[in-house]
């Protein structure tokens, strides 16, 4: 019956069927749809939710640890005492408050590993998992660059230990994530390109791209260099110290630098649930987890750290901060896109203004880079607006920055810079006039009183 229906031509098909069997396969499409719906694309802030447990326990962590600390610092004398005019407070303030900081993130990555006992994290589907760890679990070279930082920056509040040693804790931590290659393609988007340019030979090493010279030794033997690794190394080394340096510098009024924070961290988590719905890599889940972790660890900390402030971050909390943060701007070009890595210094912009505008003015002034005084940006605006009023305005100044590194990673790149450059340039010159009033004053009364 079957096959003399086949047999059929066009011709002989008894009317109405054709229309019967497309009805028919209308119906079958709406079913299968009903029994099956198509899925949605994700959005970021669907990502978020599935994440968002390990910015709760990094915010109470931090939040109930910071009194705890305080008492101890109270209790062993570890203060600050405000004996330098340029300090703003009038009593002595307890220190350890990073420590409280590097305990709410701890807990956090703790709880990130510890997902497939509770599983209260959703970890965002990928076809790009690394199967040598757990799904969304930070690497362990951050977690022991991180806990470095925090004890030699505590060693300083509590011993005042040698800047060489402070250097050489943080340069270990940039050795740590080397080792493990976070950060290390930060330069693949410059070198890789720029060799193609020169007509040199760009290779393929588990799936990236890279520039591989090899050094003959003779009989047949040769030990490969790969360009693009050992500048990212280099590349990490002085990211690492510039950044904790920055955030340090910068940790001058009540809640400024953990403020700061958490707002590049909110600026950075955005970029990072963008490459989560795009599957750029295997590091897309710990990205968001370190964000969440730090954002949520500055969130809790800042109620006490708000003025007026009852305990400080001290050299662990400020040093820890600019090095989480820059592990996260680092993180951002693992897949060799350096774009993006410009796009998170730009969200971290601030820290990074007021530091090169301090190195700017001691060497004008004839002083040494490690100098203090009172012309970094918080002062001047504090002068101005008062600790509350200076702090706001940079918070915007932050938010600001964020923003454009925002959009920076959603491909409005000229637009971007130009805005970041014109923002920054005029950041940078007002306050550098600022600070040179008062020597350009006495310049013009000195001169004043030579013509007499």
């Amino acid at each position: 019956m079957i096959a003399a229906l086949l047999a059929q031509t066009a011709d002989q098909i008894p009317p109405g069927v054709v229309e019967q069997v497309a009805r028919l396969k209308e119906q079958v499409e709406t079913l299968s749809k009903l029994v099956s719906p198509e899925k949605a694309p994700l959005t970021r802030l669907e990502v978020f939710h599935g994440y968002v447990g390990v910015l709760v326990v990094a915010f109470l962590v931090s939040l109930f640890a910071t009194p705890l600390m305080r008492r101890l610092a109270v209790a062993h004398g570890v203060i600050d005492r405000p004996s330098e005019s340029r300090k703003i407070h009038r009593a002595p303030i307890a220190y350890l408050g990073g420590v409280a900081v590097y305990l709410g993130m701890l807990a956090a990555i703790l709880f990130s590993y510890l997902n497939p006992v509770h599983g209260l994290i959703n970890i965002h589907p990928s076809t790009r998992v690394d199967e040598a760890f757990i799904p969304g679990g930070v690497p362990l070279s951050i977690v022991v660059g991180m806990t470095v930082i925090m004890v030699v920056g505590l060693l300083d509040d509590v011993l005042h230990i040698s800047p060489r040693v402070k250097v050489g804790g943080q340069l270990f931590a940039a050795a740590a994530l080397a080792i493990d290659d976070v950060g290390v393609k930060v330069a693949a988007g410059v070198i890789v390109p720029l060799a193609r340019a020169l007509g040199l030979h760009v290779t393929t090493v588990n799936g990236a791209e890279t520039l591989r010279f090899i050094v003959d030794l003779g009989n047949g033997t040769g030990i490969p260099i790969d360009i693009v690794y050992w500048t990212g190394t280099a590349v990490i080394a002085v990211f690492v110290l510039g950044a904790c340096n920055a955030s340090n510098l910068i940790d001058g009024l009540d809640g400024l630098l953990s403020g700061t924070t958490a707002i590049a961290s909110a600026g950075l988590l955005v970029i990072a649930l963008s490459l989560a719905l795009a599957d750029d890599g295997p590091r897309d889940a710990s990205r968001i987890v370190l964000c969440l972790a730090l954002l949520g660890a500055c969130l809790g900390f800042l109620p006490h750290n708000f003025n007026p402030a009852n305990i400080f971050l001290g050299d662990c909390g400020s040093l820890l901060l600019g090095f989480c943060t820059i592990v996260v701007v680092l993180m951002l070009g693992d897949m060799g896109k350096t774009h993006l890595v410009l796009a998170g210094l730009i969200i971290y912009a601030v820290p990074i203004i007021d530091t090169t505008l301090a190195i700017v003015r001691r060497k004008i002034s004839g002083k040494k880079i490690s100098d203090a005084d009172d012309q970094h940006l918080h002062h001047m605006l504090r002068r101005a607006l008062g600790v509350k009023g200076a702090v706001l305005v940079l918070y915007a100044m932050a938010a600001g920055f964020a923003g454009l590194g925002i959009a920076l990673s959603e491909g409005r790149g000229r637009v971007t810079y130009a805005m970041a450059l014109v923002f920054a340039a005029f950041i940078g010159v007002t306050s550098f006039k600022l600070a040179r009033r008062e020597q350009i004053e006495r310049q013009a009364a000195e001169y004043d009183v030579g013509k007499a």
